[in-house]
């Protein structure tokens, strides 16, 4: 029986050590030292819950890439939370977003080149992406409004969709523009989260990355809907990536 070499963690020590450096920079709120550290012991739990079930025997050099990328959303939903109850320091918000905008390229291609790539590693890095474009959501919406949501949780609502119609279950085809998408509301986000920009040039951004994220699922939608007309026998939703296929991410 195969065993699992390494069972991975050691980010959740480097978060809270993160986020006891950034509360000398800004006060961090009770809530969201919880907010952190609840994202950062939830995310390992169920890494460590996929690695279990897939008895994953290395973690990976990709892996421990997209691990810091998690760290650091922790470090950023913290920061997030705080902005709830006073000003947080934009240059650090942005700066921890864009190093963990900039590592979504590097997991991918030390994937790559180490020839480590898995179902594993695709399924983290879709979900370490798609809670980071949720969490800078909920800091835009003070500058553009509450429907800039819509961005972040629609990768849920797709999910939760699965499970309510069986046939949105269907593993989706490769298709590299949605990696293209997520990448550019990620960057649109934090444009806007950057107030570098008027009020009404954060509206736009906003709006074009909502647009974008739209036609992308809605195109898997249609796909999904084309298949199941055609009677298409059904993938498991248990082996099934619902977004990114794991290819696609690494």
């Amino acid at each position: 029986m195969r065993k699992v070499q390494w069972v991975p963690g050691w980010w959740v020590a480097a978060g809270i050590a993160g986020l006891a450096a950034i509360g000398q920079a800004t006060p961090l709120t009770p809530a969201a030292w919880a907010a952190g550290l609840g994202y950062l012991v939830v995310s390992t739990a169920l890494l460590v819950r996929g690695i279990r079930r897939g008895r994953v025997e290395r973690f990976g050099p990709a892996n421990a890439v997209t691990a810091t990328r998690s760290m650091l959303v922790g470090l950023v939903t913290a920061l997030v939370a705080t902005s709830f109850a006073h000003d947080v320091p934009t240059a650090l918000l942005v700066t921890i977003v864009a190093v963990a905008l900039a590592l979504d390229g590097v997991d991918g291609y030390v994937a790559r080149r180490t020839r480590s790539e898995s179902e594993l590693g695709g399924r983290f890095d879709m979900e370490v992406d798609a809670f980071l474009l949720l969490v800078l959501c909920v800091y835009d919406a003070r500058y553009v409004g509450w429907w800039v949501l819509a961005i972040g949780l629609l990768r849920y609502a797709f999910v939760v969709a699965g499970f309510v119609l069986p046939w949105m279950q269907q593993t989706l085809p490769p298709r590299y523009w949605r990696k293209v998408v997520t990448a550019a509301c990620g960057v649109a986000l934090t444009v806007v989260a950057s107030q570098l920009l008027p009020a009404a040039g954060n509206v736009l951004v906003a709006a074009a990355a909502l647009l974008l994220v739209l036609e992308s699922f809605g195109r898997d939608v249609i796909w999904l809907v084309r298949v199941n007309l055609a009677g298409a026998p059904l993938v498991s939703l248990e082996k099934a990536s619902t977004i990114s296929p794991p290819e696609e991410s690494r």
